[in-house]
């Protein structure tokens, strides 16, 4: 399961780059779609996890040079970083003959390394592609609960019953601590990095205090700083950070810190219904964090997003500064049919000048509530942002 629509976007980058990267974290459906990928172009598909594909690059320049004549898919290209050069010297190659675009297509789980090679060795030469959970657009108003409370892994959602779904997010859980992340290079205990991850969970939508949490796990503030960017780069949690402009109020500096995957917040919080979940004492912050992934991934490229805080309280959740449009747009983000604005929000409009107001919330019927105020089902508020007015 996953947005054909993105697969096109993928596809039609094949057709203006050399290379393009398709990024997202384990399980999402990165090489679901690169296999559609191949089955429609032919291609030539390398899992780099597995001894055979990785035993026939021990000379990559020549391998690759045999398959120069078709679009070549190197999945958990993360693992070989080393391959990056000999992509820029075939693409630079394959240039100088005539062939400038779909020539790689390459799948990564972990961010910082890919994008750190690619911008020294294929810079100009790749564009990259986000692959997210699934979103409410792609699966419907009618399993939106059921999409928060599971999360957008597709074996989480379309498990048969809460149990297995629940028992699928642990094993995903495990396999990341104990398997990915040591191969990835870090020698950080399990036990911790579980710890961390449960922490994050209960901290989740809130400023960043890292010397509290580093003082709780006993670890530096410098070690704590290297946890959350693994955890960022491995698309598992999502650093927000605050709006700023030329204004005269004193705006909060700290980032805002949210799991991506509403699913495994929850896991690791241990809700497993969606009784539980409504009986939360902080569900409003679970709610908030779904509602932005699924607000992310509906952007179109080149948008901005953020939060306002001031010193003084006045707060906007979600500042979005979208392509072609010269102010952003304010989201605010409730739970409830019937929504409710503190005057922070007030406030921090007028800071913020936005051309226009979205209270993301629960009614299925979108109402305006004054003063130029738009309220909003989820579904409604992603339509009217993928059509970008």
């Amino acid at each position: 399961m996953f947005t054909r629509s993105l697969q096109a976007h993928a596809a039609d980058l094949l057709g203006q780059f050399p290379a393009v990267a398709l990024l997202g974290p384990r399980q999402v459906g990165k090489t679901t779609m690169a296999l559609e990928i191949a089955k429609e172009t032919g291609a030539l598909y390398l899992d780099l996890e597995l001894p055979s594909d990785l035993a026939k690059l021990a000379d990559p320049a020549d391998y690759l040079s045999r398959h120069e004549d078709k679009l070549v898919i190197l999945d958990e290209i993360h693992r070989v970083p080393e391959l990056f050069p000999v992509l820029r010297s075939l693409i630079d190659r394959a240039k100088r003959k005539g062939r400038r675009t779909g020539q790689f297509l390459l799948l990564g789980s972990a961010s910082i390394d890919l994008l750190r090679q690619s911008s020294e060795s294929l810079a100009g030469r790749l564009a990259r592609v986000e692959l997210t959970g699934l979103t409410v657009t792609e699966v419907g108003r009618e399993r939106l609960e059921e999409l928060w409370l599971r999360g957008g892994f597709p074996d989480s959602l379309t498990a048969p019953d809460d149990v297995l779904s629940a028992r699928w997010r642990e094993a995903f859980i495990r396999s990341y601590l104990e398997r990915d992340i040591p191969q990835l290079g870090p020698r950080i205990a399990s036990e911790t990095l579980r710890r961390f991850w449960t922490m994050l969970a209960h901290e989740h939508g809130g400023l960043l205090n890292a010397a509290q949490i580093a003082r709780s796990l006993a670890v530096s503030g410098k070690t704590l700083a290297s946890y959350t960017d693994l955890f960022v780069d491995l698309f598992l949690l999502r650093r927000l950070e605050p709006w700023h402009a030329n204004t005269t109020k004193r705006l909060v500096k700290s980032p805002r810190l949210y799991l991506r995957d509403s699913g495994l917040l929850h896991h690791l919080l241990g809700i497993g219904t969606m009784e539980a979940l409504l009986g939360y004492s902080r569900m409003g912050a679970s709610w908030e964090g779904f509602v932005m992934e699924n607000i992310i991934a509906s952007l179109p490229e080149s948008s901005r997003v953020s939060f306002y805080r001031s010193a003084a309280g006045a707060e906007i959740d979600l500042v979005l500064e979208l392509p072609g449009h010269r102010k952003p747009w304010a989201v605010e983000i409730k739970r409830g049919r019937n929504p409710k604005l503190e005057r922070g929000f007030h406030h921090a409009r007028e800071d913020v000048k936005p051309e226009r107001c979205i209270v993301v919330c629960g009614t299925d019927e979108a109402f305006p509530m004054g003063d130029g105020i738009e309220a909003m089902g989820l579904p409604e508020t992603l339509e009217l942002i993928t059509r970008g007015r």
